[in-house]
């Protein structure tokens, strides 16, 4: 007979098997191994001084890391402001012992926290990098060096400085040769798991070497990046709702910033026009629809309308778009028709160097078009005889409050806000179905020629024949200065400051600028309008050398030229209703005041007859503190260039 045995009959016959025979038995405990969560806290210096930065990371390549918070334990107070990834960038001010936790889940489902502590000692670093963060792969980074001594008037010289990449895949630097360079930019590079980029910076100062070192994580991304065909072919940030509890979900990120993110995807219903939500909204409802890729941006974008927006402006022009989307990444600020929504750069927001700090530094891709040409157009805001706003040179690392830049930030949200209600304006807002989408309502109205600066075009020209490439100099000028620089010809290269001055002082166009299109001529009505009627702020513009040294001639308040007033009024009266007097002012605008041709562009900011107007106390060239830069214009915004009239034409 075959007697079967339970499995637990057969596990007890091994054990006693096991044991030998006779005598008592004795039995061995297996302890199960300890689950240890992956992830550890990465910090490249061993020894930290006093005002260097120095970053933490999060480093767990071969998970998905989620839900991460950061928290400071022990220490003096640090400031950092990417608490929810996975590097944060600091500088100590106080020396003595930190600690710091951080908090994530692990695949989704296992949470862990890890501690860090470190020690800042006495001594004060002289050289130091900021700021170590994570980037997607792709995606655009500066890093950008600083010296303590370098915080007085004179400059020192850096020429001895030298950048290397120490650790990870080779980068590529925006400048041939990173010699002497305060900063350096590349796009990371792609990876197949997240990974550190370590640099180092050893130079020179005042006779001593020094170096300091940064790391940068690239995470990989499991979106790719379009070719084209799409609204973003280069790496877009990581961003996030303001409002996590937002009614318009994660899906209005993937409506107007993501890689994924295409023209005619998204339709009223999924992304609609905040005036679709309410024609009335407060802060909140404007929130609602805010985009960052750092709280503080939102925080202090949200400050601005709650203490600046004080006419309603900015809420009532917001209506028109869909989303506000703040990135450190933007640069220069833009706005999208065929998604709906503006896309801000967050430089006038800052209040601290460490806020600051967190801005990709980039200089505009187009600082240097036309430099063939022998002249500039500049163009600035004024109040009260001198600038209306200072520009603050990075090496200071200095504070300021929202109200230092708050007329630079409403010109810009003027100015954006006047395209987005070009093509939404507010006799169309509520006409739309849900199911139509942004993209196709604006392919409409662009075929039907029923855009706002259509009508402008159609009453109140520049160019007639701008459709068709312009008859006017001036326009084709502008495609060299703004758009390509390489339509450049020689008759153009040979106009001296004189032929362009004449050429412009009877054009109806307030700055050269707005010769770039029909739909920037409008906006550029409108922002310079809004500006003196809100904050009695003046734009000034003139026809100077490259070098702004000699002006040949100039103008205050090009505005209130006879010609140019229709312009205004057409525009101001059509883009926002609400303000039911602007007619009136347009009307009451005074002649414009001439710049003094016998002084320097920046020098002419004071115009002498005007100090019998009690305006003694600003007649000034310099800002109260000298470390500040008078702030001359330029655009700071990327305009409708021809690719959108070629894709809206397609």
């Amino acid at each position: 007979m075959i007697k079967s045995f339970s499995v637990l009959s057969l596990s007890l016959l091994f054990i006693l098997s096991s044991c030998g025979g006779g005598g008592s038995a004795k039995t061995t405990t297996v302890t199960p191994p300890t689950f240890e969560p992956p992830g550890e806290v990465i910090q490249i210096e061993s020894e930290v001084s006093l005002g260097q930065s120095t970053e933490l990371v999060l480093y767990a390549p071969d998970s998905d890391i989620s839900n991460i918070l950061w928290r400071q334990t022990a220490g003096a107070d640090l400031e950092f402001y990417a608490k929810d990834s996975k590097v944060i960038g600091f500088t100590p001010a106080e020396s003595g012992s930190y600690g710091l936790e951080v908090d994530y889940t692990i695949d989704g489902s296992t949470t862990n926290t890890i501690s860090h502590t470190f020690t800042v000692d006495d001594n004060q670093s002289q050289l130091s990098v900021r700021l170590g963060h994570a980037v997607v792969e792709g995606n655009a980074v500066s890093l950008v060096s600083y010296a303590t001594n370098d915080s007085e008037s004179n400059e020192i010289d850096k020429s001895s400085w030298r950048w290397t990449q120490t650790k990870g895949p080779s980068v590529v630097f925006s400048e041939l040769s990173t010699n002497g360079q305060v900063a350096v930019f590349f796009d990371a590079p792609n990876v197949d798991e997240d990974t550190v980029l370590k640099f180092a910076l050893a130079g020179e100062i005042e006779g001593e070497g020094h170096t300091d070192e940064i790391a940068i994580l690239v995470e990989n991304s499991t979106i790719s990046v379009p070719l084209d065909d799409a609204p973003f072919t280069n790496r877009v940030a990581n961003v996030f709702l303001y409002n996590p509890n937002s009614p318009a979900g994660e899906q209005l990120i993937n409506c107007v910033y993501s890689n994924n993110t295409k023209y005619d995807d998204c339709n009223f219903g999924q992304s609609p026009l905040i005036a679709q939500v309410t024609t009335s909204p407060t802060v909140d409802d404007i929130m609602n629809r805010v985009i960052v890729s750092h709280q503080w941006m939102g925080d202090q974008f949200k400050k601005f309308l709650e203490n600046y927006d004080t006419n309603d402006d900015f809420k009532n022009l917001l209506r028109a778009t869909t989303a506000v989307v703040i990135s450190y990444d933007i640069r220069p600020s833009f706005y999208s028709p065929t998604l709906g929504a503006i896309y801000l750069d967050p430089d006038d927001l800052w209040e601290t160097p460490a806020q600051r700090d967190t801005i990709n530094q980039a200089p505009d891709y187009r600082a240097d078009f036309g430099a063939e040409l022998q002249f500039e157009m500049p163009w600035r805001y004024v109040k009260d005889n001198a600038y209306a706003y200072y520009s603050y040179p990075l090496r200071y690392r200095l504070s300021r409050s929202l109200d230092d830049s708050k007329y630079s930030f409403a010109s810009l949200l003027y100015h954006e806000l006047a395209h987005a209600n070009d093509f939404f304006p507010s006799t169309r807002w509520l006409t739309y179905s849900n199911s139509t989408t942004v993209y196709d309502a604006v392919v409409e109205v662009y075929n039907a020629n029923q855009i706002l600066s259509d009508y402008l075009q159609d009453n109140y020209p520049l160019d007639a024949l701008y459709a068709s490439g312009g008859q006017n100099e001036l326009t084709r000028l502008a495609q060299v200065r703004f758009q390509d620089p390489s339509l450049v010809t020689q008759q153009q290269i040979e106009y001296t400051m004189t032929d362009v001055a004449n050429m412009f002082k009877t054009e109806g166009a307030p700055q050269f600028y707005s010769y770039s299109s029909t739909r920037e001529d409008l906006a550029i009505l409108f922002d310079g309008f809004m500006m003196f009627a809100r904050y009695g702020v003046s734009r000034d513009v003139a026809v100077s050398d490259q070098q702004y040294s000699d002006i040949v001639w100039g103008q205050r308040g090009r505005i209130g030229e006879s010609w140019i007033k229709p312009r205004v009024s057409f525009v101001a009266t059509r883009v926002l209703p609400e303000f039911t007097s602007a007619a009136t002012v347009v009307q009451n605008l005074s002649s414009p005041t001439a710049l003094q041709d016998s002084k320097s562009w920046r020098e002419s900011v004071v115009v002498d007859e005007l100090s019998e107007f009690s305006l003694t106390p600003s007649l000034r060239t310099s800002p109260t503190d000298s470390r500040l830069v008078p702030r001359d214009g330029v655009p700071r915004h990327r305009g409708l260039e021809p690719h959108f009239e070629k894709l809206l034409r397609n």
